[in-house]
């Protein structure tokens, strides 16, 4: 196990090998280990490779002392290194198009948790957002959720702290290595978390930290999760990058509304105009969004449940088909595969939504009741 991940570590180092490249590597070698024994002419054969990354992967002794002192470090400080086919590494993670090809872990938790929720929002928070973050945490603690988001100052920490006073799992992912803490004021936070979930980087120890490390932190922080809350932000911002993932994601987005002249109501309001996120009311409208309520019977999955096609017209049976085989489609993938130009596909969801049939989340995209 050592060599695999040593060999993993190494391949991920290679000047030009970035996540895609990675996955596409590993999908036609099967292990990192053969990517580097591949014989020229077959590496060559890799779409996209290009003389550069192909002489890094041949010319390789620096990758692999590099990785070794990875191995050797992280192990001495108690991380974790995860591949990309371990089975520690998170399923939800893994369906995302740019998945980090190896995740260092440091804390007792773990990542698989039925319900997983981000709670992001501005370093500037003010009382208002730090409290209804709190107050949102604290209503989940029966519903056995995980909160995650990305230790940073304001909405980020607030959330971290609620779950750890309510003994909730959380989980921060950082934009630095695990070595140190970023902001070094939440060191306190940091190892409290690491009693009682995780903290999580791409990032192999001794990185020094970059701008672009903390918006390739957001994707993970909405790849790990099932929906993300906007808490506070203005109306550009790290936070607002998250919701932009969790769309592309096909995760479910809310938002907290907040004051028209509230400059961190801006993000939030904007996102909600736009129906890229749904309105956060109370916890209890969420939990029945997100069919998570507790102490009901659950709703019915009408796409597992036969639904009598000959009592619609035939495109309403078509969209239905699709929805019940999908379970969620964006209007343009609907109206592609069902051949119905958008403007009449328009009016048979809305017809379809007034019979409780079918109903819309952010970014347009469509499932059954």
């Amino acid at each position: 196990m050592q060599e695999e991940l040593i060999y993993d570590i190494a391949l991920s180092r290679i000047d030009g090998v970035g996540s895609i490249m990675y996955r596409q590597l590993i999908n036609t070698f099967g292990s990192a280990e053969e990517v580097f024994k591949a014989s020229s002419p077959r590496l060559m054969k890799i779409p996209n490779l290009g003389k550069v990354v192909f002489n890094h992967i041949k010319k390789n002794i620096d990758a692999f002392l590099d990785a070794k002192e990875i191995y050797n470090k992280s192990h001495e400080l108690g991380i974790r290194i995860v591949n990309f086919n371990d089975l520690e590494y998170p399923e939800r993670l893994k369906n995302i198009y740019e998945a980090p090809p190896i995740l260092y872990l440091k804390g007792k938790g773990n990542l698989k948790y039925e319900k997983t929720i981000a709670i992001v929002g501005t370093r500037e928070a003010s009382e208002y957002g730090k409290k209804v973050t709190d107050d949102i945490v604290t209503q989940l603690v029966a519903n056995n959720v995980q909160i995650i988001s990305g230790l940073a100052y304001g909405i980020d920490i607030a959330a971290h702290k609620s779950a750890l006073k309510n003994g909730i799992s959380t989980v921060a992912v950082l934009a630095n290595s695990l070595d140190s803490v970023y902001p070094a004021s939440h060191k306190k936070q940091a190892k409290e978390i690491e009693e009682h979930g995780l903290l999580i980087s791409e990032n192999p120890i001794g990185t020094r930290v970059a701008p672009s490390f903390f918006i390739a932190r957001n994707r993970i922080i909405a790849g790990l999760s099932d929906v993300v809350i906007v808490s506070e932000s203005a109306k550009k911002g790290g936070s607002m990058v998250t919701a932009e993932f969790a769309n592309n994601y096909n995760r479910d987005v809310f938002a907290i509304p907040g004051g028209l002249n509230q400059k961190y109501s801006e993000g939030p309001n904007y996102l909600i105009s736009l129906n890229k996120a749904q309105i956060f009311t109370t916890v209890p409208n969420f939990l029945d969004w997100m069919n998570w309520t507790i102490g009901e019977e659950p709703k019915k999955d009408r796409s597992k449940v036969e639904l009598d096609l000959n009592k619609f017209t035939l495109d309403e049976s078509n969209v239905l088909s699709l929805l019940m085989k999908n379970k969620e489609m964006l209007i343009d993938d609907l109206s592609w595969q069902s051949q119905i130009h958008l403007n009449k596909l328009a009016s048979i969801l809305l017809n379809l939504e007034f019979q409780d049939l079918v109903k819309q989340s952010p970014g347009k995209k469509f499932a059954l009741q």
